[in-house]
């Protein structure tokens, strides 16, 4: 029987729990998080993105219910989370030691070009249209902004989650 589903090749005729524990142990510890208030579509693409990049824990933060198309069954393969509000989830990140980096471009952010990563870090979301809701930029150890030089104010959210997704990697994984 040809396994169909969208896995490296390394992973065909393997159990979904055994690739499931092939990633965790892979792990390189970057967290991403998604605020939720809307359902909104780009969520399913951020998860995808995730874990093509090695995340193995996302928290989707508010409604539990989003549009999962757009994650093409990546979302089996990593651990999510999902807490109530911000509250819980600032305090279930500063239990697990994480700095908590929003990635919008409002004022006060600093560009990502000239930011340094931390390493133990949880990359924050928001939703497409509001951004990250003012609770989260009050808790936020750092507001980090992709700098831009088109016509358009933002990237989509998804996009957005990508290229900084990547720039953790750039400094943590792809360097050594």
């Amino acid at each position: 029987m040809d396994d169909t589903r969208n896995v490296i090749d390394e992973f065909k005729g393997v159990p979904e729990s055994e690739i499931i524990q092939a990633l965790d142990n892979r792990n390189h510890d970057l967290v991403v998080a998604l605020e939720n208030t809307e359902r909104d579509f780009s969520m399913g693409t951020i998860v995808r993105s995730a874990n093509a990049f090695g995340v193995r824990h996302v928290y989707v933060i508010g409604r539990r219910q989003w549009n999962k198309r757009g994650a093409m069954m990546t979302d089996k393969y990593l651990h999510v989370h999902y807490v109530d509000g911000v509250a819980e989830f600032i305090e279930e990140m500063r239990h697990q030691e994480r700095a908590i980096i929003a990635i919008d471009n409002i004022e006060g952010s600093s560009p990502m070009s000239q930011t340094t990563f931390p390493r133990r870090a949880v990359l924050v979301f928001g939703q497409e249209g509001p951004g990250i809701s003012p609770e989260m930029t009050d808790a936020a150890d750092q507001i980090v902004a992709i700098e831009q030089f088109g016509s358009t104010r933002s990237l989509n959210v998804a996009t957005a989650a990508t290229v900084a997704m990547y720039g953790w990697l750039q400094q943590h994984v792809l360097t050594k």
